[in-house]
């Protein structure tokens, strides 16, 4: 439940009423200012209906600039409201809007200071870890990834057709991975050289296992987000799936082990396309779509062809695997 405040001209005020009652809002008020030309109208909305409000505001609001609509949390309202039992039952909706979605998603996208620093202490705790065979220095590096913005901003892109918001996650994505696989050489060049530990040999390799997990944590992601339940495990499901790989490609490669840096790089490949494609799917299936039809019509081409390539890739890579390992499919 949210609070939606639009700060408009008061000719508004009948037609702000009037989608207040057609869509049965739970509470709604307004304030006029001492002139009477402008209005605070505040509405009461529920996680069901907030999406088609939105959507009505904004084509109502988009022809003046100075038009205000924000969305405000609500801790709790008492006393309680009856539950909509139709409503409770919708299936395939998210919880959170479009716009809410946006505000959250994008700064994950974001290549700024913070997300590089926080990508190069990471690489540094799990080449550690994993030189080390420290399971527990592992797990404290994937609290501290920030892998999971950037993936999910590129999913949520996709199902938007936003190709700005796409071009800068794929951009920080790229970035991060760059920092991590340059920085896991570095260490592997500077570290003595010796036998591989069991916490690298097991991310040169890939089975089905993994497959499933990085498919998992994708789709746990978006989940979290859209449900809007906290989204701190799954990040760091999605770091396990993506941080581990890239540190282990890079130091095995500085080491000069060729043939198991050829195993981190397919797991890793495997664990990108994996996490986007499922990630891309859950968003397809919460109904997150643009607000116009033009729009619409640009995000469901743009969406069929990236979920097609995500497929085929995984496929391709399925196939690699298969061949690599000799797996019984």
């Amino acid at each position: 439940m949210k609070l939606i405040e639009v700060i408009a001209d008061s000719g508004h005020l009948d037609t702000l009423s009037g989608l207040a009652e057609q869509h049965n809002l739970l509470a709604h008020w307004h304030n006029l200012t001492d002139d009477g030309t402008r209005t605070s109208f505040r509405m009461l909305v529920d996680d069901e209906t907030r999406q088609p409000v939105l959507d009505t505001l904004q084509s109502l609001l988009a022809s003046n600039s100075n038009d205000r609509i924000v969305v405000m949390p609500v801790e709790a309202v008492l006393p309680r409201p009856q539950q909509n039992e139709k409503k409770s039952s919708a299936q395939g909706s998210s919880k959170s809007t479009r716009e809410e979605l946006y505000n959250q998603i994008e700064k994950g996208a974001r290549l700024d200071f913070n997300f590089l620093i926080l990508t190069f202490l990471s690489t540094i705790v799990v080449a550690i870890g994993l030189l080390e065979d420290n399971v527990a220095v592992i797990i404290g590096a994937m609290v501290i990834a920030p892998l999971l913005g950037p993936n999910i901003a590129l999913a949520f892109a996709t199902a938007l057709g936003d190709t700005k918001l796409m071009f800068a996650a794929l951009k920080t994505n790229l970035a991060g991975v760059a920092i991590a696989l340059l920085l896991s050489m570095f260490i592997g060049w500077l570290w003595p050289p010796g036998d591989l530990g069991p916490e690298i040999l097991s991310r040169t390799d890939v089975s089905i296992s993994g497959i499933v997990l990085a498919l998992a944590a994708g789709a746990a992601a978006v989940l979290s987000l859209t449900s809007g339940t906290a989204s701190t495990l799954v990040g760091v499901m999605v770091a396990v799936a993506l941080l581990p790989p890239t540190a282990t490609l890079g130091m095995v490669l500085a080491m000069g082990h060729y043939e198991q840096a050829a195993g981190a790089a397919l797991l890793l490949a495997v664990n990108v396309v994996s996490v986007n494609l499922s990630a891309s799917m859950v968003f397809l299936l919460k109904g997150i779509r643009p607000r116009t039809w033009l729009e619409k019509t640009k995000a469901r081409q743009s969406s069929a062809w990236l979920v097609v390539f995500w497929t085929i890739s995984l496929l391709l890579l399925f196939y690699a695997v298969y061949i690599r390992n000799g797996l019984d499919i």
